[in-house]
């Protein structure tokens, strides 16, 4: 029998394009983006901190030796740290000019994982993913269209990833020494919307935002059988991680771009019968 649970809003503030959310379990600190308003955002408590970059933002990841994060940008990978915001890699040399970066995470050894999609209406869907580690970028998967959910699994031997309009969940077999990934599949499909952002639970269980469905979808990791339902009271769902103190309750982000719902683009949150990943934080 499929689970179903509702999730509440926890944040009514309105966001264009609500993204990457993040857990930093050291500060207690929630984390997220607004990709169109190319803001940057934390929470701690009650109290939410924003950083305005001045370009599209689509994901930014806590660093692993110092309180910062890594963000990648539509022109640069950026150190944002004491408020600050350094340039670490400039983009150009991979991306063409009408392409931004869309999600990103860390790999168990922190080398980040990044797409690339494109940035406007006026060209078609496009991309590649990237391996960045070492001040040096590659090249991982060519001819993505929409690079989006992320995750590996506790053995260190699978990398899940889904890019949208494949519409599901692609694995494939990752090495753990290089950070390579091949053997591409597709693991399941989804329907009645659009697969978005992603995480992992302590069991290697996928939870799944579902874009134009409402809802994040739990997933097992090796059927792709569909174990759980989360409603979530927003029409674009876009990602979502566990937090607090047991890792059991995901934080959720939406979308609210040319949207009128009365919850479409907040944030929320619902406990569920899970307990999160420890997600690994970048290293530059």
């Amino acid at each position: 029998m499929v689970k179903e649970y509702t999730a509440k809003p926890i944040v009514t503030e309105k966001y264009l394009l609500g993204e990457s959310p993040y857990f930093d379990r050291r500060y207690d600190r929630l984390s997220w983006v607004d990709i169109i308003a190319g803001k940057f955002y934390t929470k701690t408590g009650d109290e939410i901190s924003c950083f305005d970059f001045g370009e599209p933002v689509g994901a930014a990841i806590p660093l692993k030796d110092e309180d910062g994060y890594l963000v990648a940008g539509k022109t640069a990978l950026w150190k944002y740290a004491g408020g600050r915001k350094e340039e670490i890699f400039a983009l150009g040399s991979v991306y063409e000019a009408y392409q931004r970066s869309n999600d990103a995470k860390a790999d168990p050894y922190g080398r980040v994982f990044l797409g690339s999609c494109t940035g406007d209406d006026d060209h078609e869907p496009s991309g590649d993913l990237y391996r960045f580690n070492d001040g040096k970028i590659v090249r991982v998967q060519e001819k993505t269209r929409i690079a989006n959910g992320m995750a590996w699994n506790k053995a260190r031997t699978k990398f899940f990833f889904s890019d949208s309009l494949e519409h599901g969940v692609l694995v494939y077999d990752y090495d753990e020494a290089t950070g390579d990934i091949s053997n591409r599949r597709k693991l399941f499909s989804v329907e009645d919307g659009v697969p978005d952002g992603m995480t992992i639970d302590s069991e290697d269980r996928l939870w799944l935002a579902v874009w134009g469905g409402s809802r994040i979808e739990c997933h097992d990791p090796e059927t792709g059988e569909l174990l759980a339902i989360v409603r979530v009271p927003a029409l674009h769902t876009t990602s979502c991680c566990f937090f607090g103190e047991n890792k059991n309750t995901l934080f959720i982000t939406s979308s609210g771009n040319d949207l009128t719902g009365e919850f479409d683009g907040c944030l929320f949150e619902c406990k569920v019968d899970a307990k999160g990943a420890d997600e690994p934080f970048a290293v530059i």
